[in-house]
């Protein structure tokens, strides 16, 4: 059964997609808690950042190199930005496939989410 990043990546039900290339897709949060709220995902199926295997190595290099080209494009380099990704039931996973949030555009506190 696909979770809803496959059907996104499928094209299967929408998304507010702000990047893509062969690798990765990155979407703006339906429920964002800062002004930018951007999910990056592999098109790979990972589970989470625990699953990650030494093959998988060139996308997460490529996933980093995103991250930063798309907070460049939002204009968060600047100021600064938070990347946080989740990882399992008490990390507050609730979609298994690994993803990255970008949080930016406001000055943030360290608040547990």
């Amino acid at each position: 059964m696909k979770n809803i990043f496959q059907k996104i990546i499928d094209k299967e039900i929408p998304a507010d997609i702000v990047y893509e290339d062969e690798k990765t897709l990155a979407f703006k949060d339906i429920n964002p808690i800062a002004p930018i709220h951007i999910l990056v995902i592999p098109k790979k199926t990972i589970k989470n950042l625990q699953d990650i295997s030494p093959e998988d190595n060139e996308i997460i290099i490529h996933l980093i190199s995103t991250i930063q080209k798309i907070a460049a494009n939002q204009g968060l380099d600047i100021n600064g930005y938070r990347v946080i990704t989740n990882i399992g039931d008490y990390g507050g996973q609730t979609v298994y496939h690994l993803h990255f949030h970008i949080l930016g555009g406001r000055p943030l506190k360290w608040e547990v989410l």
